[in-house]
């Protein structure tokens, strides 16, 4: 039984997830007085972030994009049944530093995998455990990668040396995957002020919250 809500912030390089989910997950337990979790992806559990280690190395150049793939469906499922359905069982709210949407992107459009290839493969490691709500943090590729290059304190991995050709494939995958799942993805500007993304994301989440 599924009592929770599992939202997921989606977004290429440097779009400011991370940012937009320490602000919203503040402001979610503080108006709802609800446990809310925060998480990532790949990662949350110790095997995840192993996977996660592999898929991230910079060493790993040579990874077939199947592989890839693969790899990080593995890692899904695995946080999910350690992690997030537990927690949505209980009735807890749960906010993901990515989900399915970024496989979807990444290695079904801008790897040329196919959206719906790459979706069997993450259908049959979700069991169907899809977010309740997704926030996709749209931006100008050459803009994210620009805002990684100056933030010192962050390790760049190996998806940060592909081309800014890449990230703009990346950039298009999103865009398809948000004209299939209108009801769920909510497209937010993420050239606006981290105050302006945090209070229009809030504003959505909200009216979630609102919903039977």
């Amino acid at each position: 039984m599924r009592g929770g809500l599992f939202i997921t912030i989606e977004g290429g390089e440097g779009a400011g997830k991370t940012t937009l989910i320490t602000r919203l997950t503040e402001r979610i337990y503080t108006e709802t007085r609800r446990k809310t979790s925060r998480t990532r992806e790949p990662g949350g559990v110790p095997i995840a972030e192993s996977i996660r280690n592999v898929i991230l190395d910079k060493k790993n150049t040579k990874m077939d994009p199947k592989t890839e793939a693969l790899l990080y469906a593995a890692a899904r499922r695995q946080h999910l049944a350690e992690i997030v359905m537990p927690a949505l069982a209980r009735g807890e709210i749960m906010i993901c530093d990515r989900f399915v949407d970024s496989s979807l992107a990444y290695q079904g459009h801008a790897r040329g995998l196919g959206i719906d290839e790459v979706w069997e493969i993450n259908r049959f490691a979700t069991e169907d455990c899809m977010p309740d709500l997704t926030l996709y943090l749209d931006i100008d590729p050459a803009v994210g990668m620009s805002r990684i290059a100056a933030n010192l304190h962050r390790e760049v991995n190996r998806l940060d040396l592909e081309s800014l050709a890449f990230h703009q494939l990346v950039r298009e995958g999103y865009a398809e995957v948000a004209k299939r799942f209108p009801d769920r993805i909510h497209t937010l500007d993420a050239d606006k002020s981290p105050v302006e993304l945090a209070e229009t994301a809030w504003a959505i989440v909200e009216k979630r919250l609102q919903t039977p």
